[in-house]
């Protein structure tokens, strides 16, 4: 039988998160949200667009929350939808940037001739997306159910714990993983050269 690692991070995440709302009384940005995050800690970039879709999304939704009557399901269902969205226009965004392309503005950034950090820097942008489809408004809901900065510490603290879960007990599968993202990774550094 093959080990499901998404599935195990997902069930590790289910349970530190709810041991967080019980132990702190603090959502990790929801039940599920630990587990997929906790799998792609070594992918900065890719936290960071999907943390900054949450906010957007929370603060496209306060703004048309003084417009509109938004609670309840309306209101999940609509930080739901407008993460997808927030998600797939940060894609788009990052895909729009790296076709600029790292040559075309490397004079400005760094010395003459010298394109190799902008380049790694660049194909980390080209491979950064959204982690998941729905966890931006996931995380959103919790952004505006609890605060900014209660959210993401408990959302930060739960992904290590999970993490440090799985480095424990699937090293190897985990190691797997990450080789398979690192493979995807000199797949594009040999497009770009």
């Amino acid at each position: 039988m093959e080990l499901n690692l998404l599935a195990l991070s997902i069930g590790i995440g289910l349970v530190v998160s709810l041991l967080f709302s019980e132990l702190f009384g603090l959502a990790a940005g929801g039940l599920v949200v630990p587990g997929y995050i906790a799998l792609y800690l070594t992918r900065p970039v890719d936290i960071a667009v999907t943390l900054a879709a949450a906010l957007l999304t929370f603060f496209l939704i306060r703004i048309a929350s003084t417009f509109m009557i938004i609670y309840g399901r309306r209101r999940t269902a609509l930080m739901i939808i407008v993460g997808y969205a927030a998600g797939a226009f940060l894609n788009g965004a990052l895909e729009a940037l790296y076709e600029i392309g790292a040559e075309s503005i490397a004079p400005a950034i760094g010395a003459p001739g010298d394109t190799s950090t902008l380049v790694s820097a660049g194909r980390d942008v080209m491979e950064a997306g959204i982690i998941g489809y729905i966890l931006p408004g996931l995380i959103a809901i919790w952004l505006d159910r609890q605060g900014i900065l209660p959210t993401f510490a408990a959302l930060v603290t739960s992904a290590v714990v999970v993490r440090l879960l799985l480095v424990l007990s699937v090293p190897q599968e985990l190691q797997w993983f990450e080789s398979t993202q690192d493979h995807d990774s000199e797949l594009a550094e040999e497009v770009l050269q």
